[in-house]
């Protein structure tokens, strides 16, 4: 077996698109949540909330050509990509053309102005309006394949397009195809656009924060007063590489990926399972060969919908008790869906490497029906660990577990 490491990490988020920003607003408790004023031409829409990413442009050297086949989904990817390989010290490589290097990337569907233009066809009964390029916007693949054109990148394509844990499969799957010999250098993560759309899937299930007025106020994870969840956008990329081939061209290695577990509910489509979530924690601590002990903090998924908290709190409860500190990335940035599984592993590293773990802003009081667990609140805490554990629970039963391990 191969060991496996993280060279490269970028990505944008609504708190943040680096990490010295990232870092400075979780001390501050600050959110990227804000309301959105252009949604109140939606009828029937009740939540106007949402965490958009601030300030997003493709750089200059994107011509139109580059740009033809992206739509803001495979954007924020290939943007993010390109940072992380330069990070990484691999960007222009021309290991990356020779097919050793591949990426496990995804994002929950692909672009939704593509996907307005085949439904006017579909309504008016005319074709105008499309192009060569419109179903490469919409297609699910549309972020991996963008990445692999763009930097050249011939190696495995593993498209990872599961919601929720999009960019937490992509991780782990990447993790694997250079864990088992089949690949050296991997991309791997997620991202999604923003679109009121999506939305309006949690609206219509009353899943989501209707707070319109206070957005900082939401969303609360494990919260007895949250009131659902908070649609954001993003992207995170995580460069990883068999760690001889890290070694040998002197790169910088931020963290070591030692587990992954995934599996499925094979029950509900949208209700979640504590005891299947518990077997994909249990699957990364085998994995990783580790014990519950040796897990320093927990970087939860933490949506902030009732049934969420709940069936994950009890999941991780019947894992670690309530011996090791958790919290929830997306009360800062709301619900990535393909980009937050990559978004969160970035950030716990991050914040191993810093010795610092960020609260979960706006838990005040934990929810008596969800597990008992040591949820940090209120202020970040100073730990210093050997290991993190970033967990991402999605629609259709899928469940992820990652494990990473500091660097010396």
């Amino acid at each position: 077996m191969k060991r496996v490491v993280v060279t490269g990490m970028a990505g944008f988020s609504p708190v943040g698109n680096d990490w010295q920003t990232i870092g400075e607003n979780l001390r501050l408790l600050k959110t990227g949540i804000v309301r959105m004023d252009e949604w109140d031409i939606y009828d029937g829409l009740n939540t106007r909330l949402a965490g958009p990413v601030a300030d997003f442009s493709m750089p200059s050297h994107y011509k139109r050509k580059d740009l033809r086949s992206m739509g803001r989904v495979a954007q924020l990817a290939v943007y993010s990509t390109e940072l992380a390989l330069a990070d990484a010290g691999l960007l222009g490589s021309e290991e990356l053309g020779q097919g050793l290097a591949g990426i496990a990337f995804g994002s929950s569907a692909g672009d939704t102005e593509a996907f307005v233009d085949f439904g006017k066809m579909l309504i008016n009964h005319s074709s105008d309006g499309l192009n060569a390029n419109s179903y490469v916007k919409m297609m699910a693949h549309t972020a991996p394949v963008n990445i692999g054109v763009y930097f050249g990148i011939r190696g495995r394509v593993i498209t990872t397009s599961s919601a929720c844990t999009s960019g937490s499969q992509g991780i782990g799957y990447a993790y694997e195809a250079i864990k088992y010999g089949l690949q050296q250098v991997m991309v791997a993560g997620g991202s999604e656009g923003l679109c009121a759309t999506e939305a309006a899937v949690f609206d219509t299930l009353f899943a989501t924060s209707v707070m319109n007025e206070t957005p900082g106020k939401s969303p609360r994870p494990f919260d007895k007063d949250r009131d659902g969840l908070v649609i954001g956008e993003g992207s995170g990329t995580l460069i990883l590489e068999e760690l001889e081939h890290a070694l040998n061209r002197g790169a910088r290695i931020y963290a070591e990926v030692v587990g992954f577990g995934t599996n499925s509910d094979g029950q509900h489509v949208t209700q979640p399972n504590a005891a299947t979530m518990e077997t994909a924690i249990r699957l990364a601590l085998n994995d990783a060969d580790v014990s519950v002990s040796d897990i320093g903090y927990i970087s939860a998924h933490g949506t902030a919908t009732g049934r969420g908290d709940v069936a994950e709190s009890h999941a991780t409860a019947s894992v670690f008790g309530n011996a090791t500190p958790i919290s929830s990335l997306k009360s800062y940035t709301g619900h990535t869906l393909g980009a937050c599984g990559a978004l969160e592993a970035w950030t716990a590293i991050e914040m191993m490497n810093h010795d610092w773990f960020c609260p979960t802003v706006n838990l005040e009081n934990v929810d008596p029906e969800c597990g008992e667990l040591d949820y940090i609140m209120g202020e970040g805490r100073s730990i210093h660990t050997e290991y993190v554990m970033s967990n991402n629970f999605a629609f259709g039963g899928i469940n992820t577990s990652l494990i990473f391990k500091r660097w010396r």
